[in-house]
């Protein structure tokens, strides 16, 4: 073939060195093999350049492969695909051309695992052992068997590479391919016992011998049958020597262990297999190299660190005495199972973790596919972490290999669905790049390769047979890239998920919830009705649904939570309803998994709130707010007047536009309350966003109202909605009304009274869309009540005037009082012009340019009288929040009052808001610092109890509780600490008796 005609066929199969393996083709090994069907072998090669050097190789040693490479690549298949992607099993059969019929193996797609008892007894063969005798002793020693276990281990492995090589999907194949080698490694451990024994019997006594049994015990990948291709393999031994000295068994039993290891690694002609690594025993390199069950067991008792169980999780008799090994698995499983308990357990996992991060040197960092961030380990430690925490008392999830344990975790609920799937995947993924990476020399590392030469050919061999196209080295890259960042991620997510501290403090009793168990328990939490708990928990908890599986998961530390609140009955109670208006939907439990601030937050607002607790019935899909900030921070008024905006234009039947206007006020004010009992707001926050809900709500209603009118006798005048008290200031709680004025202004030549009577038919539709029952009803909202009495002559003036009807009344018969309310007027809703005039004509009311001693005695009569007249019979003044001593009335008129002397003179006096206005009186030094300070402080600790009163029970109350329970639900509300009741009550009892001496000397003057 011509050199640049060969040159561009190198090129188009996948090959590197062009003048390397031109030479390599011009070898006489070659010489009358077709080209076509040597090209074709050579396509399938990860690595061409490699496969055709191989099998020049191996043709100088064994021509007879001709026959085979002739036959097509049907039948050459295995061999190509070896010499592509091992040199050093290549080098073996170079070795050992007796084993080439290796390569006759015919190829299956979807290839299984040999047989573990197969392999032991073919490598228990190779040595001469009988497989079928109680303790196998070697018929060769020496050399000659090392020899011989060697190389029938090696012509084992070649067969599964070849399987796993030629397997249509890697990742599908690679558990059982870990397993495989997992059992032939087991298997070399027994042949290398039976050797051993062997060697051990020409210098001791074979009596002695026989009378030490020895169990090889499998740490790590090889005790969980997921296994490198090359790699150390840990082991524990154990021994048993009933009737004979300890310290002579002990001497016995570690010369038979060293034994194993010199037969296995030994330097030969025939190499070692891999390191026998026994540091994970009890104390490690200083520990004995052999131990007898009872010591272990005494160890792990007393003095046994926490990532000793964890490693513990994997223990596997794979050689030797199959009764004693079987023997210390049940005796370790209990202790491994309940290490969890341990104090500071989960932080110790997490801290191990780090430290193996944080230790990877800085050059390999980059490079790590086990141990770095978003690597094997990741998977690895979430995996064992949650095992280590649930399999206490879910014997399901009680498996060693990581495969099956990702199953288990997601088949029980412990990880969630498509997080198991993702895990899953990557860790295959991550599995094959090991091994593809290993397979090459059979050398132990787990670095990505530098040389683009190697990226593709890993690229080409991790992609499988029946992968179309040609992988990159690039595409490689970006492919293990996005699976670490997808690893980390889910390992961030789940491996420090609070809820396991906590779960792993639970004994086995609690977290399976028995009756027996679970009512003690409770009781001892502060659950006053166990029997109805223990109703609530076998509802949710019953059955074999994923859906109970994980309310078995959730409710022991949910438990804890609940109790943690004022109420954990009606908790408990309130989260069985929530759940079960969920139903199946699969979001909601996994988030309580997965987040500690969703699930703390839920138990914290069912056991302390009755309001919250009504409208999550209601609306249980607003339980998705509370894993995330963002979606508690409160919609504006610009946000929500879009939303109804859109709703009515889709919906523009008034009855359906009203209730969707009401369902969305319904909505956030849940939203303002679940934000408030986290702390994500301040308290001056709360009011501005009740208010901006209110607005938004009545601003839609108008419009509503406003189109009714229109539509039935077209439009005769533009109507404009004022805000007045808390609502003007925009200082509202959970249970306040809305205090307003209507005004409106006939459009041009409109007569007057038919521009009256087209405001009021909508103020009286207004109030009735924000205030009648809706069909059908809308469950647990709080109907925001419209409230006109500060309205000119109050109950028995209009409803509502004319702007110049207005003008008229503040120009002829306005009282002081009349101004002093008009100070929160604050435009809600309605026409913007009106608004701007309407205001400047209330300013020259409100904001007097002289206010008379006359007026001052009113204003103090008028206080005097609302205190004597509007307090509840019976209600005690030091306790009502807004009449009493020191309460909301006495800090808003106190405020009022400066206003109306000085707010003509005083611009920055001229604000709705009662904190805002006193903070300019301290400024202007209407009050001193000090006063100011107990007045803010009484105002917003009564304004805070207030609220309270309405989260806690859902009914409005002006009075703070007696009752010992409402006083610590409140005082939880305020900030308080559990069990602060009487803090709380003393509090305010004597800051609002110092805030009534301030108001008194300032109010009264005296």
């Amino acid at each position: 073939m011509p050199v640049k005609s060969l040159q561009r066929t190198l090129i188009a199969h996948g090959f590197a060195d062009l003048d390397k393996s031109e030479r390599f083709l011009n070898a006489p090994e070659l010489k009358g093999l077709p080209e076509p069907v040597l090209f074709d072998g050579l396509a399938m090669a990860a690595d061409p350049d490699l496969a055709l050097q191989s099998l020049v190789r191996l043709l100088s040693h064994n021509s007879s492969l001709r026959t085979l490479i002739d036959d097509g690549v049907q039948r050459s298949e295995p061999l190509f695909r070896l010499l592509g992607a091992s040199e050093a099993l290549a080098e073996f059969l170079m070795r050992h051309p007796e084993h080439l019929d290796v390569l006759n193996a015919a190829v299956s797609p979807e290839p299984r695992a040999k047989d573990g008892a197969v392999l032991r007894r073919s490598l228990l063969d190779a040595v001469g052992a009988d497989p079928q005798a109680d303790l196998p002793v070697a018929k060769l020693q020496g050399a000659e068997a090392y020899i011989a276990l060697r190389t029938r281990y090696r012509r084992h492995l070649t067969e599964l590479a070849i399987r796993d090589l030629c397997a249509a999907s890697p990742q599908d194949f690679m558990p059982d391919a870990a397993a495989e080698l997992a059992d032939l490694a087991g298997a070399a451990l027994e042949a290398a016992l039976a050797v051993s024994r062997c060697e051990l019997a020409a210098t001791v006594s074979p009596s002695e011998v026989a009378g030490v049994r020895l169990s090889v015990i499998g740490m790590g990948k090889c005790g969980a049958r997921e296994l490198n291709y090359i790699s150390d393999v840990d082991v524990i031994y154990v021994i048993d020597a009933p009737g004979m000295e300890e310290s002579l068994a002990v001497t016995i039993g570690n010369q038979l262990a060293a034994g194993i290891s010199h037969a296995i690694n030994a330097p030969g002609r025939e190499p070692g297999l891999w390191e026998v690594d026994a540091n994970l025993r009890p104390e490690g390199k200083d520990g004995p190299l052999v131990r007898t069950l009872e010591s272990h067991l005494t160890y792990y008792q007393r003095w046994a660190h926490s990532w000793e169980f964890q490693a513990l999780l994997k223990a596997r008799s794979i050689a030797g005495d199959p009764a004693l090994g079987a023997r210390y698995e049940d005796a370790v499983a209990p202790l491994v199972w309940q290490s969890s308990e341990r104090d500071g357990f989960v932080e110790s996992v997490q801290n191990m973790r780090r430290r193996v991060t944080e230790n990877i040197p800085a050059v390999e960092e980059a490079r790590q596919i086990k141990l770095g961030k978003g690597g094997l380990r990741d998977v690895e430690f979430t995996v064992q972490l949650l095992q280590l925490v649930h399999a206490k008392a879910d014997a399901s999830l009680r498996c060693r290999d990581t495969t099956s344990a990702i199953a288990a975790l997601s088949s029980a609920g412990y990880i969630g669905r498509t997080d198991a799937r993702g895990f899953d995947a990557a860790y295959r993924y991550l599995r094959v790049l090991e091994h593809r990476i290993q397979l090459v020399q059979l050398r132990r590392t787990h670095l990505m390769p530098t040389k683009d030469s190697a990226l593709r050919a890993l690229a080409k061999s991790l992609a499988g047979p029946l992968s179309s196209g040609r992988p990159t080295g690039d595409s490689l890259l970006a492919q293990w890239q996005k699976i670490k960042r997808d690893v980390r991620s889910l390992h961030e997510r789940i491996f420090y998920r609070p809820l396991l501290t906590t779960a792993a403090h639970l004994s086995a009793d609690d977290v399976r919830l028995t009756s027996e168990a679970a009512q003690g328990r409770l009781g001892a939490l502060g659950y006053r009705d166990t029997a109805g708990a223990i109703r609530h928990i076998e509802a949710l908890t019953s059955g074999v649904s994923r859906r109970a599986a994980l309310q078995r998961q959730l409710l022991p530390v949910l438990l804890d939570w609940l109790a943690d609140g004022v109420d954990p009955d009606a908790g408990l109670l309130g989260f069985r309803r929530v759940s079960e208006a969920l139903g199946t939907t699969h979001w909601y439990l996994g988030m309580l998994r997965d987040s500690q601030a969703a699930a703390e937050r839920l138990c914290h607002v069912l056991s302390s709130s009755r309001l919250i607790t009504d409208l999550l019935e209601v609306s249980p899909e607003s339980t998705a707010w509370l894993g995330s900030n963002k979606e508690l921070v409160p919609l504006t008024f610009e946000a929500q007047w879009q939303e109804i905006r859109a709703k009515m234009s889709r919906h523009p039947a008034p009855a359906e536009a009203v209730r969707l206007i009401r369902l969305i006020r319904r909505r956030e004010v849940l939203r303002i309350a679940i934000a408030d009992s986290s702390g994500l707001l301040r308290q001056d926050e709360v009011g501005l966003a009740l208010a901006d809900v209110d607005r938004a709500a009545v601003l839609g209603a108008l419009h509503v109202a406003e189109a009714e009118a229109h539509a039935a006798d077209g439009a005769k005048t533009k109507l404009l909605v004022m805000a007045m008290g808390r609502q003007g200031g925009r200082e509202i709680g959970y249970g306040s009304d809305a205090d307003v004025l209507y005004v409106h202004r006939p459009l041009p030549g409109v007569p007057a009274a038919a521009a009256q009577q087209q405001a009021e038919s909508i103020v009286s539709r207004l109030c009735g869309l924000l205030t009648q029952p809706l069909k059908p009803a809308i469950l647990a909202e709080r109907v925001l009540s419209i409230d006109a009495d500060l309205r000119p002559e109050g109950k028995n003036g209009p409803m509502v005037r004319s702007l110049e009807s207005y003008r008229e009344y503040y120009q002829r018969w306005s009282l002081i009082w009349e101004a002093q309310a008009l100070l929160r007027a604050r435009p809600m809703a309605g026409c913007d012009d009106l608004a701007a005039d309407f205001t400047a004509l209330i300013d020259t009311v409100r904001y007097p340019v002289e206010v008379t001693e006359a007026d001052l005695r009113e204003v103090r009569r008028v206080k005097a009288r609302v205190e004597s007249e509007r307090l509840p019979r019976g209600a005690d003044p030091a306790r009502h929040v807004k009449l009493g001593r020191g309460g909301l009335s006495d800090v808003e008129w106190l405020v009022q009052l400066w206003q109306l002397q000085h707010a003509h003179r005083e611009p920055a006096l001229r604000t709705s808001s009662t904190l805002g206005a006193l903070e300019a009186a301290q400024k202007l030094g209407l009050v001193d610092a000090e006063d100011a300070g107990l007045l803010a402080g009484s105002w917003r600790l009564a304004s805070r109890i207030r609220s309270a009163n309405v989260i806690w029970s859902g009914k409005s109350s002006d009075v703070l509780p007696s009752s010992r329970r409402d006083l610590e639900a409140v005082a939880r509300w305020c900030g308080y600490e559990g069990g602060q009741a009487a803090q709380l009550e003393d509090d305010y009892l004597g800051l609002t008796r110092r805030a009534r001496a301030v108001f008194e000397r300032l109010f009264y003057g005296y």
